[in-house]
């Protein structure tokens, strides 16, 4: 196990499954120390924390709903009563919906985009005035290549992630001066319990579109996530690394 990030903090939403998982899971096996954030599956992150625990690093566990300024509020607490400083933080947490447009109401349109992209702002803001007392630190959004493509079932979702692109190009110009990188990344499809095929989109086609002909898998996101933390990424900022396999190009 390296020690890259020893002593290093990262908070990371989302982290009790799948892409959030393996970041949490990635950064630690570098030696940082991790705030698990999960909205309901306690028992799934419970799991993550003892995996982090056997590679003898920290680790807590905050219920956050990343979309309510008062649980933020909390988990911003939290990790500072435990550590009193954070290094990295992950926006990674978000839910979908496989809906026509037509077939959204008012309320599913604001839940996704709160929690996507809202959630995304609060816990930036919320970490961002002790970075910057510091003069360090990396933000990294979780994004998706739907933002660049659209899609044909979730409007509400690629917008959210596509403003997560803006949100990330903002923070950048914001906090460049003060020595902190923002970027995002642009997953393709990754196999996890989010992504699900059926007779309208099946697996065996969507691989056909995929010039690696598989899918990703949370490592090869959360390997992207270890670079933009590293000392290797310190010139990169306000940019958006697609890992998707060769399904979009630019």
């Amino acid at each position: 196990m390296t020690r890259e990030f020893e002593n290093k903090v990262a908070v990371v939403t989302g982290a009790s499954r799948g892409i959030g998982k393996g970041i949490a899971l990635e950064l630690a096996r570098n030696g940082a120390n991790i705030a698990i954030v999960y909205r309901s599956e306690e028992e799934k992150a419970r799991l993550v924390q003892a995996e982090i625990e056997n590679m003898g690093q920290e680790v807590i566990v905050v219920k956050c709903d990343v979309s309510k300024s008062e649980d933020v509020a909390r988990l911003h607490d939290s990790v500072m009563e435990k550590w009193g400083q954070v290094d990295f933080v992950i926006n990674n947490a978000g839910i979908h919906q496989h809906l026509k447009s037509w077939e959204l109401s008012e309320e599913d349109w604001h839940r996704v985009l709160d929690v996507n992209l809202t959630g995304a702002f609060l816990v930036t803001k919320a970490f961002t005035p002790h970075m910057l007392g510091k003069k360090a630190g990396r933000i990294v959004h979780i994004s998706s290549c739907v933002a660049f493509t659209g899609t044909d079932h979730e409007v509400h979702y690629a917008a959210s992630k596509g403003g997560l692109f803006s949100l990330a190009k903002s923070h950048a110009l914001e906090l460049a001066g003060h020595g902190i990188n923002v970027n995002a990344i642009a997953p393709g499809y990754v196999e996890t319990d989010m992504v699900v095929f059926d007779e309208v989109h099946p697996l065996d086609e969507v691989l056909e579109t995929i010039p690696q002909h598989r899918l990703g898998q949370p490592q090869d996101i959360a390997r992207a996530v270890k670079f933009l933390c590293s000392a290797d990424s310190n010139y990169i900022t306000g940019q958006v690394i697609h890992v998707n396999g060769g399904l979009i190009m630019y």
